[in-house]
């Protein structure tokens, strides 16, 4: 692995534990990180080593966000000079959750404390949320002068929790709390803090249960139909996934672990 400063990757077969490594800063994205981040999101596009990422924030928080003051401090961050340098900064970070829907891998982000402007729009990049207690989130942008409308959130959120809540969010830069965040479907369970990690196994394990390739394609899959232009489009993507799937080893392993009543045994080919 690259030798990160402010990203933490923990292997664990073919799981990646990433934690976010800036603990006194609440994880607060600064021009380091934001490299970090593309990069690591960036290789796993071609690295079928990995078949699930596990994204957390290490202290007290998942991610407060971008970190304004270090930001200022370097001329190729800065959003407010000409709009060609402009552009150039915000695709650096826009290019981080574009490169998480690309990459094949299932992403369970891990949330705790805030997880706030940039570290809200991690969180929604993300196939599956699971809050801590103490979970915070928040459209901030809209709190400094800004659209709401940044690094994915005007996709995902409405995706996710419908228009009235996604507008009542990213218009007021309210707070939803962990229990909120739980009942309109923005995450998948609440548990306590310190059970974050205990909780994800169980979603690990399962997916681990299916063949490599039908992962990837069931990414794949989710991401095409929630923009399929017609029924017709989005079963054509699964007809196409499920004969290519129908080919492998391992849906042969897999009908044979069925009948067999025993885990199936994948080697991805």
């Amino acid at each position: 692995m690259p030798g990160y400063k402010t990203l933490i990757v923990k292997k664990e077969g073919p799981v990646d534990w990433v934690t976010l490594n800036r603990p006194d800063s609440l994880n607060a994205m600064n021009p380091e990180l934001v490299d970090e981040l593309q990069d690591y999101f960036g290789k796993l596009y071609t690295d079928h080593s990995v078949r699930i990422v596990v994204l957390r924030g290490a202290g007290r928080a998942f991610c407060a966000g971008l970190d304004l003051k270090e930001r200022s401090n370097r001329p190729d961050t800065d959003t407010s000079g000409s709009p060609q340098a402009g552009l150039v900064a915000q695709r650096r970070i826009s290019e981080i959750v574009m490169r998480m829907r690309r990459c094949p891998q299932a992403i369970i982000s891990l949330i705790h404390g805030p997880a706030c402007g940039g570290g809200f729009a991690l969180a929604l990049a993300s196939d599956i949320r699971i809050a801590g207690e103490s979970a915070r989130m928040n459209a901030a942008f809209i709190r400094i002068g800004l659209s709401a409308c940044d690094i994915g959130v005007s996709y995902f959120l409405p995706r996710l929790v419908g228009v009235s809540v996604a507008s009542e969010l990213m218009m007021t830069g309210r707070f939803i709390n962990a229990a909120r965040a739980e009942r309109v479907g923005l995450v998948s369970e609440v548990v306590a803090d310190d059970r974050l990690e205990e909780a994800a196994r169980p979603y690990i394990e399962e997916m681990l249960t299916t063949s490599p390739l039908g992962l990837r394609l069931t990414k794949e899959c989710l991401n095409m139909s929630v923009d399929a232009g017609s029924l017709e489009a989005a079963i054509a993507m699964e007809d196409r996934n499920q004969i290519l799937c129908a080919q492998t080893n391992d849906f042969r392993e897999g009908i044979s672990a069925f009948l067999g009543k025993r885990k199936p045994a994948y080697t991805n080919s």
